[in-house]
């Protein structure tokens, strides 16, 4: 009599892990329970293809902009007026004798032995007035070619003073010519010249005067072959 309440109990036991397992069961299936935020998945459509962009209508320049500062003028290229605009300056003193205003003349000579001085003359033949003033260009010249001999003419003395010359007036410089006897033959280089290439002060155009002698063709000499004195007020020495 006392076994038969445990078999009861032990039978209770096992009917209710059954409905535990049966429960468990019923929640492993696949139907979706309510609130749950599981997602089906749809199937995938084709994707169609995007139209062709038709390209854009070309872009016009916009104009250019132009500005209105100070107008600016290019002269244009020549021998004298290059790209870079070489800008001839004015004469400094427009009223200078030129080498087309002059007429050139040589004095007799004077002086002692080995250097004779003789004064190259400068008469206005312009038919109005100019002024010459310093030194002229000096240099011996030979051959038909009228090259150049030697060094040109040494600036002996300080630069003088104005020389106003009316039309008809003249104005001189004193050159000094020193005989080629008084050098070595090696050193000096004798050579015939036909003549003077003489520039008037502050002229870049030259005249010739002729004067046939010996110069020395040796640029460097020890001494000067040749000396010129500043432009002096009438012919010179007579």
């Amino acid at each position: 009599m006392a076994h038969r309440p445990a078999r009861r109990s032990g039978l209770l036991g096992t009917c209710a892990v059954a409905m535990v397992a049966v429960a468990l069961a019923g929640c492993g299936g696949d139907e979706q329970l309510p609130g749950s935020e599981q997602q089906t998945s749809s199937p995938t459509s084709p994707t169609s293809p995007s139209p062709p962009t038709s390209p854009s209508p070309p872009t016009s320049p916009s104009p250019p902009t132009t500005s209105s500062p100070e107008r600016t003028t290019t002269a244009p290229s020549s021998p004298d007026n290059d790209v870079e605009q070489q800008t001839r300056k004015p004469q400094a003193n427009p009223g200078l004798c030129a080498s087309g205003d002059v007429k050139l003349s040589l004095g007799p000579a004077s002086g002692a032995a080995g250097t004779i001085w003789r004064p190259v003359r400068f008469t206005n033949v312009s038919g109005a007035s100019c002024e010459i003033h310093g030194f002229p260009g000096v240099s011996y010249v030979a051959g038909d070619d009228g090259h150049q001999v030697g060094a040109a003419a040494y600036r002996e003395g300080s630069k003088g003073d104005p020389v106003m010359l009316a039309a008809g007036e003249t104005a001189y410089a004193a050159v000094g010519f020193t005989q080629v006897g008084n050098y070595d033959p090696k050193d000096c280089q004798p050579t015939q010249v036909r003549g003077l290439r003489v520039y008037p002060p502050q002229e870049t155009n030259s005249k010739f005067l002729s004067y046939q002698r010996s110069g020395c063709a040796n640029e460097n000499l020890r001494s000067h072959h040749l000396r010129v004195r500043t432009i002096e007020p009438g012919k010179g020495p007579a």
